[in-house]
Protein backbone atom coordinates (compact mmCIF):
# COMPACT_ATOMS: atom_id res chain seq x y z
CA UNK A 1 0.00 0.00 0.00
CA UNK A 2 2.64 2.51 0.79
CA UNK A 3 4.64 2.08 -2.86
CA UNK A 4 1.04 2.48 -4.01
CA UNK A 5 0.81 5.99 -2.14
CA UNK A 6 4.14 6.79 -3.01
CA UNK A 7 3.52 6.10 -7.00
CA UNK A 8 -0.02 8.07 -7.34
CA UNK A 9 2.36 10.97 -5.09
CA UNK A 10 4.86 10.90 -7.83
CA UNK A 11 2.16 11.14 -10.71
CA UNK A 12 0.37 14.32 -9.07
CA UNK A 13 4.22 15.71 -9.08
CA UNK A 14 4.64 14.90 -12.20
CA UNK A 15 1.42 16.66 -13.36
CA UNK A 16 2.59 20.01 -12.33
CA UNK A 17 6.32 19.96 -13.42
CA UNK A 18 6.38 22.71 -15.62
CA UNK A 19 6.20 22.48 -19.31
CA UNK A 20 8.46 25.31 -21.66
CA UNK A 21 9.37 26.87 -18.00
CA UNK A 22 5.93 27.76 -16.94
CA UNK A 23 4.26 25.82 -14.43
CA UNK A 24 0.71 24.20 -15.28
CA UNK A 25 -1.57 24.81 -12.73
CA UNK A 26 -3.14 21.77 -11.13
CA UNK A 27 -6.61 21.75 -10.01
CA UNK A 28 -7.56 20.33 -6.99
CA UNK A 29 -10.85 18.37 -6.79
CA UNK A 30 -11.16 20.80 -3.75
CA UNK A 31 -11.19 23.55 -5.78
CA UNK A 32 -14.35 22.43 -8.10
CA UNK A 33 -17.86 22.74 -6.83
CA UNK A 34 -20.07 19.97 -7.90
CA UNK A 35 -24.55 19.26 -6.88
CA UNK A 36 -24.06 17.32 -4.63
CA UNK A 37 -26.33 13.68 -5.17
CA UNK A 38 -27.13 11.77 -2.43
CA UNK A 39 -30.70 10.18 -2.64
CA UNK A 40 -32.25 8.78 0.47
CA UNK A 41 -33.13 4.99 1.22
CA UNK A 42 -36.61 6.12 1.24
CA UNK A 43 -36.92 7.80 -2.35
CA UNK A 44 -35.49 4.06 -3.71
CA UNK A 45 -38.46 2.56 -2.07
CA UNK A 46 -40.85 2.84 -4.76
CA UNK A 47 -38.31 1.24 -6.97
CA UNK A 48 -37.64 -1.97 -4.58
CA UNK A 49 -40.20 -4.18 -5.12
CA UNK A 50 -40.90 -5.95 -1.12
CA UNK A 51 -42.57 -8.75 -2.08
CA UNK A 52 -41.77 -10.60 -5.18
CA UNK A 53 -44.59 -13.47 -5.06
CA UNK A 54 -47.14 -10.36 -6.04
CA UNK A 55 -45.62 -9.72 -9.25
CA UNK A 56 -47.69 -12.53 -11.09
CA UNK A 57 -47.57 -12.43 -14.75
CA UNK A 58 -51.51 -12.16 -15.29
CA UNK A 59 -51.14 -8.51 -13.36
CA UNK A 60 -47.97 -7.36 -14.34
CA UNK A 61 -48.51 -8.07 -18.60
CA UNK A 62 -49.93 -6.09 -21.39
CA UNK A 63 -53.49 -7.00 -22.83
CA UNK A 64 -53.29 -7.40 -26.68
CA UNK A 65 -56.16 -5.79 -28.17
CA UNK A 66 -58.59 -7.66 -29.54
CA UNK A 67 -58.81 -5.53 -32.72
CA UNK A 68 -55.47 -6.33 -34.25
CA UNK A 69 -56.44 -9.77 -34.13
CA UNK A 70 -57.80 -11.02 -37.92
CA UNK A 71 -61.02 -12.86 -37.96
CA UNK A 72 -61.12 -16.65 -36.28
CA UNK A 73 -62.23 -19.78 -38.41
CA UNK A 74 -65.49 -19.72 -36.73
CA UNK A 75 -66.55 -16.42 -37.73
CA UNK A 76 -65.38 -16.32 -41.08
CA UNK A 77 -67.53 -19.31 -41.50
CA UNK A 78 -70.52 -17.91 -39.58
CA UNK A 79 -69.68 -15.25 -42.13
CA UNK A 80 -70.73 -17.37 -44.76
CA UNK A 81 -67.28 -17.59 -46.62
CA UNK A 82 -65.91 -20.60 -48.16
CA UNK A 83 -62.58 -21.24 -47.28
CA UNK A 84 -59.66 -22.55 -48.80
CA UNK A 85 -56.69 -24.90 -46.78
CA UNK A 86 -54.30 -27.63 -47.13
CA UNK A 87 -52.56 -30.58 -45.47
CA UNK A 88 -49.49 -29.98 -43.91
CA UNK A 89 -47.69 -33.74 -43.79
CA UNK A 90 -44.18 -33.38 -44.25
CA UNK A 91 -43.41 -31.83 -40.82
CA UNK A 92 -41.21 -29.17 -42.57
CA UNK A 93 -41.51 -26.01 -41.01
CA UNK A 94 -39.82 -24.39 -44.21
CA UNK A 95 -42.75 -25.93 -46.38
CA UNK A 96 -45.20 -24.96 -44.21
CA UNK A 97 -43.78 -21.28 -43.86
CA UNK A 98 -44.34 -21.41 -47.69
CA UNK A 99 -47.42 -22.24 -47.30
CA UNK A 100 -48.38 -19.76 -45.06
CA UNK A 101 -47.03 -17.01 -47.29
CA UNK A 102 -48.92 -17.94 -50.53
CA UNK A 103 -52.08 -16.96 -49.04
CA UNK A 104 -54.20 -20.25 -47.58
CA UNK A 105 -57.19 -19.88 -45.80
CA UNK A 106 -55.82 -22.30 -42.94
CA UNK A 107 -53.42 -25.40 -42.67
CA UNK A 108 -53.77 -28.47 -41.43
CA UNK A 109 -51.43 -29.94 -39.48
CA UNK A 110 -51.66 -33.76 -39.70
CA UNK A 111 -50.65 -36.01 -36.81
CA UNK A 112 -52.58 -38.90 -38.05
CA UNK A 113 -51.07 -39.71 -41.57
CA UNK A 114 -47.86 -37.18 -40.62
CA UNK A 115 -44.47 -38.58 -39.22
CA UNK A 116 -44.54 -35.63 -36.17
CA UNK A 117 -46.04 -35.57 -32.88
CA UNK A 118 -46.77 -32.59 -30.22
CA UNK A 119 -42.92 -31.41 -30.75
CA UNK A 120 -42.97 -31.25 -34.08
CA UNK A 121 -46.27 -29.63 -34.66
CA UNK A 122 -45.42 -26.67 -32.42
CA UNK A 123 -42.41 -26.03 -34.68
CA UNK A 124 -45.16 -26.26 -37.56
CA UNK A 125 -47.38 -23.73 -35.78
CA UNK A 126 -44.52 -20.96 -35.34
CA UNK A 127 -43.68 -21.40 -38.76
CA UNK A 128 -47.47 -19.93 -39.88
CA UNK A 129 -47.70 -17.60 -36.96
CA UNK A 130 -45.79 -15.41 -38.83
CA UNK A 131 -48.30 -14.67 -41.40
CA UNK A 132 -51.66 -15.57 -38.66
CA UNK A 133 -52.46 -18.47 -40.88
CA UNK A 134 -54.55 -20.04 -39.09
CA UNK A 135 -54.18 -23.78 -37.89
CA UNK A 136 -55.67 -27.03 -37.39
CA UNK A 137 -54.23 -30.08 -35.51
CA UNK A 138 -55.61 -33.38 -36.96
CA UNK A 139 -55.03 -36.46 -33.79
CA UNK A 140 -53.43 -39.69 -34.85
CA UNK A 141 -56.96 -40.93 -32.25
CA UNK A 142 -59.93 -39.85 -30.42
CA UNK A 143 -58.21 -39.40 -27.50
CA UNK A 144 -58.48 -36.65 -23.87
CA UNK A 145 -54.43 -37.35 -24.21
CA UNK A 146 -53.93 -36.05 -27.27
CA UNK A 147 -56.50 -33.68 -27.25
CA UNK A 148 -55.10 -32.01 -24.67
CA UNK A 149 -51.78 -31.91 -25.83
CA UNK A 150 -52.39 -30.87 -28.83
CA UNK A 151 -54.92 -28.29 -27.66
CA UNK A 152 -52.37 -26.64 -25.39
CA UNK A 153 -50.11 -25.60 -28.03
CA UNK A 154 -52.80 -23.05 -29.20
CA UNK A 155 -54.24 -23.97 -32.43
CA UNK A 156 -57.08 -22.64 -33.99
CA UNK A 157 -59.01 -25.87 -34.92
CA UNK A 158 -58.86 -29.78 -33.81
CA UNK A 159 -59.44 -32.58 -36.08
CA UNK A 160 -60.63 -35.88 -34.85
CA UNK A 161 -60.65 -38.65 -37.10
CA UNK A 162 -62.83 -41.82 -37.41
CA UNK A 163 -66.11 -40.32 -35.76
CA UNK A 164 -68.69 -43.31 -36.04
CA UNK A 165 -71.48 -41.91 -33.78
CA UNK A 166 -72.70 -39.06 -31.68
CA UNK A 167 -71.44 -40.44 -28.54
CA UNK A 168 -68.19 -40.62 -30.01
CA UNK A 169 -69.02 -37.08 -31.20
CA UNK A 170 -69.98 -35.65 -27.60
CA UNK A 171 -66.90 -37.83 -26.10
CA UNK A 172 -64.84 -35.63 -28.74
CA UNK A 173 -66.14 -31.87 -27.84
CA UNK A 174 -65.72 -33.60 -23.73
CA UNK A 175 -61.79 -33.38 -24.17
CA UNK A 176 -61.99 -29.37 -25.90
CA UNK A 177 -63.87 -28.08 -22.81
CA UNK A 178 -62.67 -27.79 -19.31
CA UNK A 179 -64.81 -28.75 -16.30
CA UNK A 180 -67.61 -28.74 -15.50
CA UNK A 181 -68.44 -28.96 -19.68
CA UNK A 182 -65.98 -31.65 -19.97
CA UNK A 183 -63.05 -33.61 -18.84
CA UNK A 184 -59.60 -31.49 -20.72
CA UNK A 185 -56.93 -31.39 -17.73
CA UNK A 186 -56.07 -27.47 -16.70
CA UNK A 187 -52.61 -25.92 -17.68
CA UNK A 188 -54.11 -22.64 -18.44
CA UNK A 189 -51.96 -20.43 -16.85
CA UNK A 190 -48.67 -21.70 -18.48
CA UNK A 191 -49.15 -23.34 -21.82
CA UNK A 192 -48.90 -21.41 -25.52
CA UNK A 193 -52.29 -21.77 -25.86
CA UNK A 194 -52.82 -19.07 -23.65
CA UNK A 195 -49.24 -17.04 -24.30
CA UNK A 196 -48.14 -19.29 -21.65
CA UNK A 197 -50.48 -17.25 -19.07
CA UNK A 198 -50.59 -13.48 -20.57
CA UNK A 199 -53.66 -14.04 -22.00
CA UNK A 200 -55.89 -12.83 -19.37
CA UNK A 201 -59.16 -13.68 -20.86
CA UNK A 202 -58.15 -17.09 -22.49
CA UNK A 203 -60.67 -19.08 -20.38
CA UNK A 204 -63.84 -16.94 -21.39
CA UNK A 205 -62.62 -16.80 -24.68
CA UNK A 206 -61.43 -20.18 -25.67
CA UNK A 207 -64.49 -21.81 -26.44
CA UNK A 208 -65.68 -19.33 -28.65
CA UNK A 209 -62.34 -19.26 -31.36
CA UNK A 210 -62.12 -23.36 -30.77
CA UNK A 211 -63.48 -24.79 -34.28
CA UNK A 212 -63.93 -28.79 -33.39
CA UNK A 213 -63.94 -30.67 -36.37
CA UNK A 214 -65.43 -34.31 -36.29
CA UNK A 215 -64.29 -36.59 -39.27
CA UNK A 216 -66.97 -38.82 -40.97
CA UNK A 217 -64.98 -41.39 -43.02
CA UNK A 218 -67.08 -44.76 -42.51
CA UNK A 219 -70.30 -46.32 -43.90
CA UNK A 220 -71.37 -46.22 -39.63
CA UNK A 221 -70.65 -42.88 -39.66
CA UNK A 222 -72.18 -41.80 -42.39
CA UNK A 223 -75.44 -43.49 -41.31
CA UNK A 224 -75.54 -41.37 -38.73
CA UNK A 225 -74.03 -38.28 -40.32
CA UNK A 226 -76.78 -35.77 -39.15
CA UNK A 227 -77.16 -37.17 -35.77
CA UNK A 228 -73.53 -36.33 -35.24
CA UNK A 229 -73.43 -33.12 -36.89
CA UNK A 230 -76.61 -31.89 -34.51
CA UNK A 231 -74.13 -32.69 -31.30
CA UNK A 232 -73.82 -29.32 -29.53
CA UNK A 233 -70.34 -28.66 -29.54
CA UNK A 234 -69.17 -29.71 -33.30
CA UNK A 235 -68.61 -27.19 -35.27
CA UNK A 236 -67.66 -29.03 -38.53
CA UNK A 237 -67.67 -32.22 -40.25
CA UNK A 238 -64.89 -33.47 -42.46
CA UNK A 239 -65.58 -36.06 -44.87
CA UNK A 240 -62.93 -38.35 -45.26
CA UNK A 241 -63.49 -39.81 -48.96
CA UNK A 242 -60.53 -41.99 -49.23
CA UNK A 243 -61.42 -44.25 -45.53
CA UNK A 244 -64.74 -43.99 -46.44
CA UNK A 245 -64.04 -46.07 -50.30
CA UNK A 246 -62.19 -48.16 -48.64
CA UNK A 247 -65.18 -49.01 -46.11
CA UNK A 248 -66.95 -49.61 -49.09
CA UNK A 249 -64.59 -52.40 -50.05
CA UNK A 250 -63.07 -49.93 -52.83
CA UNK A 251 -60.17 -49.01 -51.17
CA UNK A 252 -58.52 -48.50 -54.98
CA UNK A 253 -61.14 -47.16 -56.29
CA UNK A 254 -62.36 -43.91 -54.48
CA UNK A 255 -63.67 -42.32 -57.41
CA UNK A 256 -66.31 -45.80 -57.78
CA UNK A 257 -70.33 -44.84 -57.95
CA UNK A 258 -71.20 -46.37 -55.05
CA UNK A 259 -68.76 -44.28 -52.93
CA UNK A 260 -69.42 -41.09 -54.72
CA UNK A 261 -73.38 -42.09 -54.16
CA UNK A 262 -72.55 -42.08 -50.14
CA UNK A 263 -70.76 -39.14 -50.39
CA UNK A 264 -72.97 -37.49 -51.72
CA UNK A 265 -75.84 -38.23 -48.99
CA UNK A 266 -73.45 -37.42 -46.45
CA UNK A 267 -73.04 -34.10 -47.63
CA UNK A 268 -76.73 -33.21 -47.82
CA UNK A 269 -77.75 -34.55 -44.83
CA UNK A 270 -74.56 -32.31 -43.23
CA UNK A 271 -75.79 -29.10 -45.37
CA UNK A 272 -79.42 -29.40 -44.66
CA UNK A 273 -79.18 -29.13 -40.85
CA UNK A 274 -79.45 -25.74 -39.38
CA UNK A 275 -76.23 -24.42 -38.35
CA UNK A 276 -78.46 -21.92 -35.70
CA UNK A 277 -79.93 -24.66 -33.51
CA UNK A 278 -76.40 -27.15 -33.61
CA UNK A 279 -75.83 -28.03 -36.82
CA UNK A 280 -72.33 -28.00 -38.66
CA UNK A 281 -70.43 -26.98 -41.24
CA UNK A 282 -69.50 -29.27 -44.35
CA UNK A 283 -65.66 -29.69 -44.82
CA UNK A 284 -64.13 -31.62 -47.46
CA UNK A 285 -60.90 -33.03 -49.16
CA UNK A 286 -60.05 -32.99 -53.06
CA UNK A 287 -59.58 -35.81 -54.89
CA UNK A 288 -57.89 -36.25 -58.71
CA UNK A 289 -61.67 -37.22 -59.91
CA UNK A 290 -63.13 -34.27 -57.49
CA UNK A 291 -61.45 -31.09 -57.65
CA UNK A 292 -61.37 -28.31 -54.89
CA UNK A 293 -64.12 -26.31 -57.50
CA UNK A 294 -66.58 -29.07 -57.36
CA UNK A 295 -66.44 -29.28 -53.37
CA UNK A 296 -67.15 -25.38 -53.54
CA UNK A 297 -70.25 -25.52 -55.96
CA UNK A 298 -71.83 -28.20 -54.04
CA UNK A 299 -71.97 -26.02 -50.74
CA UNK A 300 -68.69 -27.14 -48.97
CA UNK A 301 -67.58 -24.47 -46.62
CA UNK A 302 -64.19 -25.90 -46.04
CA UNK A 303 -62.09 -27.39 -49.09
CA UNK A 304 -59.16 -28.73 -48.69
CA UNK A 305 -57.10 -28.64 -52.12
CA UNK A 306 -53.86 -30.19 -51.41
CA UNK A 307 -51.03 -32.09 -49.48
CA UNK A 308 -47.56 -30.26 -48.99
CA UNK A 309 -45.75 -33.84 -49.90
CA UNK A 310 -48.00 -34.16 -52.74
CA UNK A 311 -47.52 -30.96 -54.20
CA UNK A 312 -43.89 -31.30 -54.05
CA UNK A 313 -43.94 -34.88 -55.27
CA UNK A 314 -45.64 -33.72 -58.26
CA UNK A 315 -43.51 -30.74 -58.95
CA UNK A 316 -40.11 -33.05 -58.70
CA UNK A 317 -41.15 -35.95 -61.13
CA UNK A 318 -42.49 -33.38 -63.50
CA UNK A 319 -39.24 -31.17 -63.04
CA UNK A 320 -37.47 -34.77 -64.27
CA UNK A 321 -39.94 -35.61 -66.57
CA UNK A 322 -38.88 -32.13 -68.95
CA UNK A 323 -35.53 -33.21 -68.44
CA UNK A 324 -35.47 -36.31 -69.93
CA UNK A 325 -37.85 -35.24 -72.46
CA UNK A 326 -35.44 -32.33 -72.90
CA UNK A 327 -32.35 -34.64 -73.60
CA UNK A 328 -34.40 -36.72 -76.08
CA UNK A 329 -35.46 -33.59 -78.12
CA UNK A 330 -31.60 -32.86 -77.91
CA UNK A 331 -30.42 -36.41 -79.08
CA UNK A 332 -32.77 -35.76 -82.03
CA UNK A 333 -32.28 -32.98 -82.75
CA UNK A 334 -28.31 -33.56 -83.08
CA UNK A 335 -29.27 -36.20 -85.71
CA UNK A 336 -30.79 -34.18 -87.28
CA UNK A 337 -28.24 -31.85 -87.94
CA UNK A 338 -26.26 -34.74 -88.67
CA UNK A 339 -28.38 -35.61 -91.28
CA UNK A 340 -28.42 -32.07 -92.45
CA UNK A 341 -24.47 -31.86 -92.42
CA UNK A 342 -24.30 -34.78 -94.53
CA UNK A 343 -26.48 -33.84 -97.06
CA UNK A 344 -25.10 -30.83 -97.85
CA UNK A 345 -21.50 -32.01 -98.13
CA UNK A 346 -23.08 -34.96 -99.83
CA UNK A 347 -24.17 -32.06 -102.67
Amino acid sequence: MASLANTTAGAVAGARKISNGKPIPFISSKSLSFPSFRPSISSLKPLIPTQFSSLSPLQCSPNPSPSTSPPSLKSRLRNGETLYGIFLLSFSPTLAEIVAFSGYDFVVIDMEHGPGGIHESLQMLRAVATTNTPAIIRLPESSAVWAKKALDLGPQGIMFPMIDSPKDARKAVSYCHFPPNGIRGSAHTVVRASNYGINEGYLSNYKEDLLIMCQVETVDGVKKVEEIAAVEGVDCIQMGPLDLSASLGYLWDPGHKKVREMLRTAEKEVLKSDRKDGGAFLAGFAMPHDPPEALGKRGYHMVSGAVDVGLFRNAAVEDVRKFKISLNADSDDSDDDKDSDEKYWSE
